[in-house]
């Protein structure tokens, strides 16, 4: 049975809005029989009117590197951002100069980063970045010790609203830590889900 274009945006919209994580086209193809499939174009296509139809709303339909999330537009911040009293905590100038080393060094080893930011890591700031699930060993450097070789994951993508690395600013556009600092508070707020 052919379903109606519309009732497949339906049930791609219900279904991208009721998970608590980004939807990917496999996991959005598997919600439709056999006789219903469609392919990966077809899917693409119809999201993208999705994401034409949200246009003027106050949420958006983004593409993040774990797949398709609803989330609210950024301008909208401030007002949403008062639903949740406490806020969320503040993202040292160290931790980010340490996430960043890695996001556009990786794979890197402690040293390396240290080497980079002329200071110890501290253990506090690598245990808050796995916690978090921002960064994953991926191997081991082949030299005495064998270092732990760190590289982002996909959760680190998605909590920045990126798809791919490739998306990360200019190292030469990013001079204020602070300014980024401020944004990833606010970035909390956009994930949310309404």
């Amino acid at each position: 049975m052919k379903l109606s274009r519309q009732l497949v945006k339906n049930i791609i919209e219900g279904a991208v809005f009721a998970s608590p994580m980004p939807l990917g086209l496999e996991e959005i193809a598997v919600l439709f029989d056999d006789d219903e499939k469609l392919s990966r174009k077809e899917l693409q296509s119809l999201i993208k009117e999705l994401q034409t139809e949200y246009a003027l709303r106050a949420l958006e339909l983004v593409e993040v590197a774990s797949g398709y999330r609803f989330q609210v537009r950024a301008q909208f911040s401030p007002w949403i951002s008062k639903m949740w009293p406490e806020k969320p905590p503040r993202l040292s100038r160290a931790l980010l100069e340490t996430l960043a080393i890695i996001a556009y060094r990786q794979p890197v080893t402690r040293a390396e980063i240290e080497a980079i930011r002329g200071v110890v890591v501290s253990t506090q700031i690598i245990k808050a970045l796995f916690d978090r699930d921002w960064i994953v060993v991926v191997g081991h450097r082949e030299v005495p010790g064998r270092p732990a070789l760190l590289a982002t994951t996909r959760l680190f993508l998605d909590s920045f609203s990126l798809k791919s690395l490739s998306e990360l600013p200019p190292l030469a556009a990013i001079r204020d830590l602070e300014s980024i600092s401020r944004e990833m508070e606010n970035t909390t707020v956009e994930q949310q889900k309404i």
